[in-house]
Protein backbone atom coordinates (compact mmCIF):
# COMPACT_ATOMS: atom_id res chain seq x y z
CA UNK A 1 0.00 0.00 0.00
CA UNK A 2 2.58 2.28 0.46
CA UNK A 3 3.71 2.82 -2.84
CA UNK A 4 0.23 3.13 -4.65
CA UNK A 5 0.44 7.03 -3.68
CA UNK A 6 3.61 7.49 -5.46
CA UNK A 7 2.25 5.76 -8.31
CA UNK A 8 -1.12 7.50 -7.83
CA UNK A 9 0.97 11.09 -8.09
CA UNK A 10 3.36 9.36 -11.00
CA UNK A 11 0.43 8.83 -12.98
CA UNK A 12 -1.59 11.89 -12.59
CA UNK A 13 1.31 14.24 -13.36
CA UNK A 14 1.85 12.18 -16.30
CA UNK A 15 -1.45 12.90 -17.30
CA UNK A 16 -1.42 16.30 -16.55
CA UNK A 17 1.98 16.59 -18.70
CA UNK A 18 0.40 15.24 -21.73
CA UNK A 19 -3.29 16.58 -21.37
CA UNK A 20 -3.05 19.88 -19.89
CA UNK A 21 -5.12 18.95 -16.77
CA UNK A 22 -4.31 16.72 -13.85
CA UNK A 23 -7.23 14.03 -12.80
CA UNK A 24 -9.10 14.55 -9.94
CA UNK A 25 -7.25 12.56 -7.24
CA UNK A 26 -6.71 15.31 -4.73
CA UNK A 27 -9.51 14.41 -2.26
CA UNK A 28 -8.62 10.77 -1.93
CA UNK A 29 -4.78 11.53 -2.01
CA UNK A 30 -5.72 14.53 0.68
CA UNK A 31 -7.48 11.83 3.01
CA UNK A 32 -5.05 9.61 2.94
CA UNK A 33 -2.21 12.09 4.03
CA UNK A 34 -4.05 13.28 6.36
CA UNK A 35 -4.88 9.90 8.33
CA UNK A 36 -1.31 9.82 7.82
CA UNK A 37 -0.67 13.02 9.45
CA UNK A 38 -2.94 11.92 12.41
CA UNK A 39 -0.67 9.08 12.84
CA UNK A 40 -2.83 6.43 11.45
CA UNK A 41 -0.99 3.74 9.62
CA UNK A 42 -2.47 2.50 5.97
CA UNK A 43 -3.83 -0.72 7.06
CA UNK A 44 -5.85 1.85 10.06
CA UNK A 45 -7.19 4.27 6.79
CA UNK A 46 -7.96 1.26 4.68
CA UNK A 47 -10.01 -0.16 7.31
CA UNK A 48 -11.45 3.41 8.31
CA UNK A 49 -12.63 4.02 4.63
CA UNK A 50 -13.83 0.81 3.59
CA UNK A 51 -16.92 0.57 2.16
CA UNK A 52 -17.37 4.59 1.79
CA UNK A 53 -17.63 6.10 -1.30
CA UNK A 54 -16.79 9.55 -2.52
CA UNK A 55 -19.75 11.33 -2.04
CA UNK A 56 -21.00 9.61 1.40
CA UNK A 57 -22.43 12.57 3.63
CA UNK A 58 -20.42 13.67 6.50
CA UNK A 59 -16.75 12.31 8.08
CA UNK A 60 -13.95 11.16 5.42
CA UNK A 61 -12.93 8.92 7.87
CA UNK A 62 -12.75 8.43 11.75
CA UNK A 63 -10.01 7.73 14.31
CA UNK A 64 -9.61 8.02 17.49
CA UNK A 65 -13.56 8.56 18.53
CA UNK A 66 -13.09 11.94 15.89
CA UNK A 67 -14.97 12.34 13.31
CA UNK A 68 -12.60 14.40 10.38
CA UNK A 69 -13.17 16.13 7.42
CA UNK A 70 -11.05 16.39 4.95
CA UNK A 71 -10.19 19.59 2.13
CA UNK A 72 -7.43 20.23 0.05
CA UNK A 73 -5.82 22.61 -2.68
CA UNK A 74 -2.91 21.94 -5.12
CA UNK A 75 -2.12 24.24 -7.72
CA UNK A 76 -1.22 23.42 -11.21
CA UNK A 77 2.06 25.34 -10.99
CA UNK A 78 0.96 27.16 -14.06
CA UNK A 79 0.97 30.71 -15.10
CA UNK A 80 -1.78 32.24 -12.76
CA UNK A 81 -2.55 29.07 -10.70
CA UNK A 82 -2.03 29.51 -6.95
CA UNK A 83 -4.84 28.64 -3.71
CA UNK A 84 -6.81 31.67 -3.58
CA UNK A 85 -9.97 30.41 -2.26
CA UNK A 86 -10.39 26.87 0.37
CA UNK A 87 -13.24 24.96 -0.15
CA UNK A 88 -15.84 25.43 2.66
CA UNK A 89 -17.28 22.35 4.02
CA UNK A 90 -20.98 22.00 2.61
CA UNK A 91 -22.15 19.61 5.88
CA UNK A 92 -20.98 20.01 9.35
CA UNK A 93 -21.11 16.38 10.24
CA UNK A 94 -17.98 16.29 11.87
CA UNK A 95 -16.05 16.85 14.52
CA UNK A 96 -12.41 18.50 12.99
CA UNK A 97 -11.49 19.72 9.55
CA UNK A 98 -8.31 19.52 7.99
CA UNK A 99 -7.69 21.68 5.01
CA UNK A 100 -4.44 20.39 2.86
CA UNK A 101 -2.27 22.76 0.71
CA UNK A 102 -0.09 20.90 -1.86
CA UNK A 103 2.52 21.60 -4.06
CA UNK A 104 2.24 21.37 -7.80
CA UNK A 105 3.68 17.75 -7.05
CA UNK A 106 1.15 16.17 -4.64
CA UNK A 107 3.56 17.57 -2.00
CA UNK A 108 2.32 18.83 1.57
CA UNK A 109 3.43 22.58 2.06
CA UNK A 110 1.26 22.80 5.34
CA UNK A 111 -1.93 21.50 6.79
CA UNK A 112 -4.64 22.86 9.08
CA UNK A 113 -6.56 21.62 11.76
CA UNK A 114 -10.22 23.09 12.62
CA UNK A 115 -12.23 22.20 15.64
CA UNK A 116 -15.96 22.10 14.58
CA UNK A 117 -17.83 24.15 17.36
CA UNK A 118 -15.87 27.73 16.77
CA UNK A 119 -16.02 27.23 13.23
CA UNK A 120 -19.94 27.23 13.99
CA UNK A 121 -19.65 30.57 15.90
CA UNK A 122 -18.76 32.52 12.68
CA UNK A 123 -16.21 34.34 14.08
CA UNK A 124 -14.13 36.58 12.66
CA UNK A 125 -10.91 35.84 13.39
CA UNK A 126 -9.09 32.28 12.10
CA UNK A 127 -11.83 30.28 13.94
CA UNK A 128 -10.68 27.84 16.32
CA UNK A 129 -7.18 27.58 14.30
CA UNK A 130 -5.35 24.95 16.74
CA UNK A 131 -2.60 23.25 14.87
CA UNK A 132 -0.55 24.37 11.71
CA UNK A 133 1.38 20.98 10.93
CA UNK A 134 4.45 21.75 8.11
CA UNK A 135 4.88 17.51 7.06
CA UNK A 136 6.13 15.35 4.05
CA UNK A 137 3.91 12.32 3.51
CA UNK A 138 6.02 9.26 2.43
CA UNK A 139 6.29 5.49 2.86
Amino acid sequence: MRHLRQKLVEATLAWEQSFCNAPSVTSALSEHDAALLLGMTHEQYSDAVRGTTAVSKGADFQFRGIRYQIKANRPSGKRGSFVTKVPKASNYDWDKLIWIHYTSKYEVQEAWEWRLKPIESRSTRAPGCHQRTTAKVGD
